[in-house]
């Protein structure tokens, strides 16, 4: 029988409270979830530190890598003009030069050491490598002849992009692609403004406006045109190959380089060379190229073409105003068009792969979506 404590209201009586074994007994299961949260709390914020490392260490590493690029790339151009400018016939030595230097820096990995040095054995054919040898050859050497024709270095720039709508002709007409109507619309505004471009022949680069400058500009956008039809053929043969015997770029690139500095070394003949430059456009090269293929095995493709795009337009402005190369508004227009359609181009076809990448991953997805997904190879030299 209880009893009202003296002094204390009947509302503030404690309540008894169970014991066992004389030891008050605990409510277990609100210690327990108390217990559970305050570890909770302790690992969420002991996680949240590595995962701030890590972003910090991938925006350090996007960061080097985009520097590489646009300070590779852009140093390569102005030293390649610098090249061009001193002596106009240096293009094929440059090219030699430059293959010379793959060749010797692709070597150790294709060379195997037992039971004496010899090349390792190669995963594709030589007859595949020695037709792509004929096209990377022509091609290189059309577009080191190119500027000896009153064509200058930014018409250039602007016009090698229209190897997207070569691309496109040649996927339609020979692999039977199909193609949608942005990326078409994307592809007519990219040549568009290569053909504004090219017409524009800004004026500082010609000194008059004879006929015979004329001929000679006409037959360097000729020489242009063959070469990028010859660099549509090489494209399309190198998807070809790596699509039947596996991503092999690296013995791709050597093969094709090494066989290659035979025909380049006929033509360069034998002139002077600014070695401190050449050096410079080498080197450049180098740092360029790391950071083109760092970039594409870390980002997305459409993030690596706005990266390569933006590169474009900054040479294009470089050169303008370093070299002091003409320019006008339908050059700007067209230079403009083009950047945009490459932009368009890239996030359209963004687009599409992501759609047919989630249609294939759908469990009822049909068997011809399947088939549909073929090897795409890795980003090449």
């Amino acid at each position: 029988m209880s009893q009202r404590r003296k002094g204390l209201p009947r509302d503030t009586i404690p309540e008894k409270q169970e014991t066992v074994n004389g030891t008050p007994k605990t409510n277990g299961s609100a210690n327990g979830n108390h217990a559970r949260s305050e570890k909770g709390k302790t690992a969420s914020s002991v996680s949240q530190i590595p995962q701030a490392a890590v972003i910090a260490a991938s925006v350090l590493d996007y960061s080097l890598m985009v520097s590489l690029v646009f300070g590779g790339c852009c140093s390569n151009v102005w030293a390649y003009e610098q090249l061009l400018r001193i002596e106009p016939r240096i293009g094929s030595a440059l090219t030699f030069s430059q293959m010379l230097f793959i060749t010797i820096q692709q070597l150790p990995s294709h060379l195997t050491w037992t039971p004496w040095p010899r090349l390792k054995p190669r995963q594709v054919p030589l007859s595949r490598w020695m037709l792509q040898v004929v096209m990377l050859a022509s091609g290189s050497l059309l577009n080191n002849w190119v500027y000896a024709f009153e064509v200058p270095l930014t018409v250039q720039i602007v016009f090698r992009s229209a190897g997207l709508a070569v691309s496109m002709l040649f996927g339609r007409v020979l692999l039977k692609k199909r193609y949608s109507a942005p990326q078409i619309i994307a592809v007519a505004l990219v040549s568009v403004g290569v053909i504004i471009a090219t017409l524009s022949r800004p004026s500082s680069t010609v000194s008059s406006a004879s006929t015979e400058n004329l001929s000679q500009y006409a037959l360097g956008i000729i020489m242009l045109t063959a070469s990028l039809f010859l660099t549509g053929i090489l494209g399309l043969l190198q998807e070809q190959t790596y699509q039947k015997y596996g991503p092999c770029w690296r013995e791709g690139v050597f093969y094709t380089v090494k066989y290659g500095l035979t025909s380049l070394g006929a033509a360069s003949g034998a002139i002077p060379i600014p070695y401190l430059v050449l050096g410079a456009n080498l080197l450049s090269q180098l740092v360029c190229v790391s950071g083109v293929n760092q970039l594409t095995s870390s980002v997305s493709s459409v993030s690596t073409q706005v990266v390569l795009t933006t590169r474009k337009a900054i040479s294009l402005l470089f050169s303008v105003w370093w070299f002091g190369n003409g320019w006008n508004a339908q050059l700007g227009l067209g230079a403009g068009m083009v950047f945009a359609g490459s932009f368009w181009y890239s996030r359209v076809s963004a687009d599409a792969k992501s759609v047919s990448t989630s249609a294939s991953d759908t469990p009822a997805s049909s068997p011809d979506v399947r088939a549909s997904a073929k090897y795409r190879p890795e980003k090449r030299l």
